[in-house]
């Protein structure tokens, strides 16, 4: 402060000023982002909230309690998890895996967020295990791998 009053007065010594007006320039575009970014921010739309799909009917089906549900498990491919979102979609025994369509399968697994997963394999297996054909069950399954062919 002394040396800018040492300048102000007429003294040889003093601050440098040729470059300051770049400093308020500087200063102004720095503000003038900090003002846009937060502008930005607040007029950001707010995410809307997520589609619900209409749930169909096979999705729906209630399962009735006198069908007695078979071990999904067993098909090559099939855990707990695929087991429960089949069951929702009305799914539970061999035969009904059997007589499902594959896309039908695959966009309740899509919805499930199962998207990864591969039905048509399952299928098959399903066919052989609603017909008992445990031998050719098996023989079935050497051929596959996390219910697909190798």
């Amino acid at each position: 402060m002394l040396a800018l009053r040492f300048w102000l007065e007429g003294g040889e010594a003093g601050p440098n000023t040729e470059l300051l007006w770049l400093l308020w320039i500087l200063l102004g575009f720095f503000a003038l982002a900090i003002v846009v970014g937060w502008v930005a921010t607040a007029r950001k739309p707010k995410p809307a909230p997520a589609k619900v799909e209409a749930v169909t009917e096979v999705e729906s089906a209630p399962v009735p309690s006198k069908i007695q549900a078979d071990d999904l498990v067993k098909i090559e491919g099939i855990g707990p998890k695929v087991v429960k979102v089949l069951a929702r979609a009305g799914i539970v025994t061999f035969e009904n895996l059997a007589e499902a369509d594959a896309a039908d399968v695959q966009k309740v697994l899509d919805r499930a967020g199962l998207q990864m997963m591969n039905p048509e394999g399952w299928i098959d297996q399903a066919k052989l295990a609603a017909k008992g054909d445990w031998a050719g069950f098996e023989k079935l399954q050497t051929k596959l791998k996390g219910g697909r062919k190798k």
